[in-house]
């Protein structure tokens, strides 16, 4: 080895605790708190698996489990929820939570946005008319009512909603979805977050609750960073690696 290599080496050597530092600071989470909300037909238990990869990144995690009674009342669970949080936040929705997502997200304590096959109206949208835009996806035909409250059945749960899970593991979800009050479907959004704030989109390519075209739009138009997964509307459940790297890219931001 001559001189100059040896110099060259010697100088490469000592640059990699610099080095490592800087790629520890890029890739470590600036935001330490994350804040889920749960859709239609779940509980906040939906979020587990992801819950448990995040926690083992030192990340504090709450679930809400919100009210699926009206928009109003599912808003203000989650903003009691942010502001139980010991600093800023990253605010993470599945479905209809999207509507959560994207009224509560203005608070200014919220950092970043992530959707997981979620509805992500503009302030004042009809989702429901956006929605007829595009094809209706399968699930919708298995959504049984009683009175004014609603929930699927069996048959389009395991088929349309989580069709990608094993079915003993379906099964025990279906067993714990909650019931929704029909009027919660046609509530508007006040605010549109994503407008203000970085967002971060899961599309599920094989979804049946949401149309994936749908959820494409939807995250073009907000601008977010976009990733696809092949997988049924509980890409959380079945692909929680995918989301768990989504929302560490959120908490980075």
């Amino acid at each position: 080895m001559n001189r100059r290599t040896l110099i060259g080496a010697v100088a490469a050597i000592a640059a990699l605790p610099l080095l490592n530092r800087v790629v520890g600071a890029q890739t470590s989470p600036k935001t330490k708190n994350v804040v889920f909300v749960h859709g239609l037909f779940a509980d906040g238990s939906c979020w587990s698996k992801v819950i448990a990869r995040l926690q083992e990144k030192g990340v504090n995690c709450t679930s809400v489990q919100n009210p699926l009674t009206s928009l109003h009342e599912a808003s203000e669970a989650a903003r009691r929820a942010i502001a139980a949080q010991p600093g800023p936040t990253v605010l993470v929705g599945h479905s209809f939570s999207g509507m959560i997502v994207t009224d509560v997200g203005v608070n200014p304590k919220v950092t970043a946005l992530v959707y997981v096959a979620a509805r992500a109206p503009d302030a004042g949208e009809d989702y429901t008319a956006l929605a007829k835009s595009y094809p209706t996806p399968p699930a919708t035909a298995g959504i049984v009512f009683n009175d004014d409250w609603g929930q699927l059945s069996e048959k389009a749960f395991l088929h349309d909603f989580a069709g990608d899970l094993p079915r003993e593991e379906a099964r025990v979800l279906y067993a714990v979805q909650q019931p929704f009050k029909k009027s919660l479907t046609t509530e508007k959004t006040t605010n549109a977050a994503w407008r203000t704030k970085p967002s971060f989109y899961a599309v599920s390519t094989q979804d049946r609750t949401i149309n994936p075209d749908l959820e494409r739009f939807m995250a073009k138009r907000m601008g977010a960073k976009t990733i696809e997964i092949e997988a049924s509307h509980l890409a959380l459940i079945s692909h929680p690696d995918a989301i768990t790297n989504l929302i560490l890219e959120a908490l980075a931001v």
